[in-house]
């Protein structure tokens, strides 16, 4: 790609990430003009090519996200699960204790790829679309985890009597809020599962960058 090709698709990614950003109403033109730093010309320029793969939609003077990325964003789990079941089955066999990938969506947590291990007398059943507050649960509490806190989180009871979890959080992944954990009904080694969980992590951020 040239020098001007590079710079045009970066602007109207900026352009759309704009609008994607905007806080109430739609913005205008000139108001996505100010944001992305470019002239009016140029985002009316950028916007042909966004709204014609209906990526964006122009609603009277104000310029909205279209239903195209409806039809993208619902081809992003089936490849996030297909990336995430190699690191997930690793960590599930190693540990011996089932295995999940988990995203924020607002105050919530989803299970969007869980791994079950091969060789345990019995295991947790968790399912995948299994939801519940950010707040409560290893997966939660990793992915609002601060650096400065931790490495990983260990949670006892919170989501299921008996149930013990450990999960950290994928890091180094921009825009991507999400944690990779276990979960067991036995005991746990957190010192020695701890540091695998968060490897497990580290290994899938490194897939997604």
């Amino acid at each position: 790609m040239s020098g001007e090709g590079s710079l045009t698709l970066d602007r109207g990614l900026a352009l759309l990430q704009a609008v994607a950003e905007a806080e109430g109403e739609a913005c205008t033109v000139s108001e996505l003009a100010v944001r992305i730093d470019v002239s009016r010309a140029a985002v009316y320029r950028l916007l042909g090519p966004l709204t014609k793969r209906g990526l964006v939609w122009r609603d009277g003077s104000k310029v909205r996200l279209g239903t195209g990325l409806l039809r993208l964003a619902g081809k992003v789990l089936p490849q996030l699960r297909d990336a995430a079941a190699p690191v997930l089955r690793d960590l599930a066999e190693e540990v011996g204790a089932t295995a999940h990938l988990s995203i924020a969506d607002a105050d919530m947590v989803e299970a969007v790829a869980v791994v079950e291990p091969s060789w345990t007398s019995f295991h947790v059943a968790y399912r995948v679309g299994t939801r519940h507050t950010i707040d409560k649960g290893a997966a939660g509490k990793a992915i609002t985890l601060r650096q400065d806190e931790g490495d990983w989180v260990t949670t006892e009871g919170e989501l299921q009597e008996g149930a013990r979890g450990v999960a950290a959080p994928v890091r180094r992944v921009p825009g991507f809020r999400a944690s990779v954990g276990v979960v067991s009904l036995g005991s746990l080694d957190v010192e020695a599962v701890g540091p695998k969980v968060v490897e497990a992590a580290a290994r899938l951020a490194r897939v997604l960058s």
